[in-house]
């Protein structure tokens, strides 16, 4: 949309003469600052199949080892493909409701959007978009917190005696933030993320190479397959590996990511799912699988931890030094792309659509606001360590939400299929059940937290 008055005056004049069932569409408003400068609509299929990709394969993928443990292996990978199959599905429907919406007159850029005309005002403006926000946001201070831990460990790699903390490593990951938020638009990490796909299959091969080398060697641990716990912690740990695995699927801005794509939509988004959705079935199965045959019930909560071994490490250090540097490079990647929709909302109050983009008028407050962001979400993951426990609270009430539910609720009153359909009746189950996961894993979350509050300080060297 870097062309703005031909892409508007061509919507304009689409809608002017469409219609619906005999009906005129509505037209078009106009389009806000937000959606002008960050959600740029001049992408292909492949550049949106690239932003899927970072939305979703995360370094988070190396904790489904550890999700198996809660799950064993008949459980654990039937959950992997049940959440995989569900995502993709549930996805595919927001991108049919979208182009739905578009012919009707409605071209829904936001999520929140979409709540509002679909269910009404008071679902966009006070439950959508605040919910969205706050999970993108905490999104972001989570990778930062990564990032920062992915420097210390190639940091500790290299000097194991090292006196640097935490908080410092954390800072420096901000810095490097600081820098990648200021690209102009969504649409600007085109290559960026194409990059992270390349790192996340990286990362993923290497993950998988290092367990098989470790199981066939003479340092393999002792395997066992058994769900560890008392009858009570495995069936927390049964909702704590399934908020996992719905963790690791959630993106929460695809209508975001689809208003990126150039019109006509049509047809694109399926396509972008099923690039995204191919790297998904490479990485997620090949670290899941590979990971729990190397250490079994002893996996930890990242699999890189494993690698580290009890005294020593148990691969080369210039191979775990390569696989950080992977995992921390695609991290930034994952930071940016999560961020724009806190771009997005700054640019529509505070930029000025009448103005060019990169005039000083809406440069300066751009400028200002995205560097504000960044240094108030690196102070968060630098005082709080243990956001991750916070995350798994904020993946129950939030990625459930926004990936399970509202996309079959958004299906069914778009479109009102029978209720005799098959449609209507999946999509009703599977609101339904993920309803019921959100009390459970938002239960079983809280308790998380409240046996891990003993080790809970500010700025902890963790």
């Amino acid at each position: 949309m870097g062309t703005v008055a031909p892409n508007l005056m061509e919507v304009s004049a689409t809608a002017s003469v469409h219609k619906e069932n005999g009906v005129v569409a509505n037209p078009p408003k106009e389009l806000d600052a937000g959606a002008l400068f960050v959600l740029k609509s001049q992408g292909s299929w492949l550049h949106c199949g690239y932003h899927l990709t970072t939305s979703i394969v995360a370094p988070v993928v190396l904790s489904l080892p550890f999700a198996l443990t809660l799950l064993g292996w008949v459980g654990g990978l039937t959950c992997l493909a049940l959440a995989g199959l569900v995502t993709f599905y549930s996805y595919n429907l927001l991108s049919l409701v979208l182009e739905h919406q578009e012919k009707l007159g409605h071209r829904q850029l936001r999520f929140r959007d979409m709540a509002r005309d679909i269910l009404g005002p008071g679902w966009g403006k006070y439950f959508v978009g605040p919910l969205q926000f706050w999970i993108c946001y905490g999104a972001v201070i989570a990778c930062t917190l990564l990032g920062g831990q992915s420097l210390k460990f190639i940091y500790l790699l290299s000097n194991p005696d090292g006196k640097m903390k935490l908080y410092q490593f954390i800072t420096m990951f901000g810095g490097v933030t600081l820098c990648l938020a200021q690209m102009p638009s969504f649409h600007s990490l085109r290559h960026i993320n194409l990059v992270s796909l390349i790192l996340c299959l990286a990362y993923s091969a290497c993950v998988m190479a290092g367990s098989i080398y470790i199981g066939h060697s003479n340092k393999a641990p002792v395997r066992d397959y058994t769900v560890k716990g008392s009858a009570k912690d495995r069936n927390f740990g049964i909702f704590n590996a399934i908020s996992i695995i719905a963790t690791t699927y959630a993106s929460g801005i695809i209508p975001e990511i689809q208003a990126t794509l150039a019109p006509p939509v049509k047809g694109k988004m399926f396509k972008g799912l099923c690039v995204c959705y191919s790297v998904i079935v490479t990485t997620y199965f090949s670290v899941a699988i590979s990971g729990y045959w190397a250490f079994g019930n002893q996996a930890m909560g990242t699999v890189l931890s494993n690698f580290m071994g009890d005294e020593k490490p148990l691969l080369p250090t210039w191979f775990l030094l390569m696989t950080n540097v992977f995992t921390l490079l695609q991290v930034s990647a994952v930071t940016v792309v999560y961020l724009q929709p806190t771009n997005e909302v700054f640019e529509k109050k505070f930029a000025d659509p009448k103005m060019p983009q990169f005039s000083i008028r809406n440069v300066v407050p751009r400028l200002i606001l995205r560097s504000l962001s960044v240094v108030v979400a690196t102070t968060f993951a630098a005082m709080l360590p243990f956001f991750g426990d916070i995350m798994a609270l904020f993946g129950a009430f939030g990625c459930i939400p926004l990936d399970f539910i509202l996309p079959m609720i958004f299906y069914n009153v778009s479109f009102k299929p029978s209720k005799q359909s098959l449609i209507f009746w999946v999509n009703t189950l599977i609101a339904g059940v993920s309803f019921l996961l959100v009390g459970v894993g938002a239960v079983a979350s809280v308790r998380q937290i409240v046996l891990d509050a003993k080790t809970y300080r500010l700025f902890a060297n963790m």
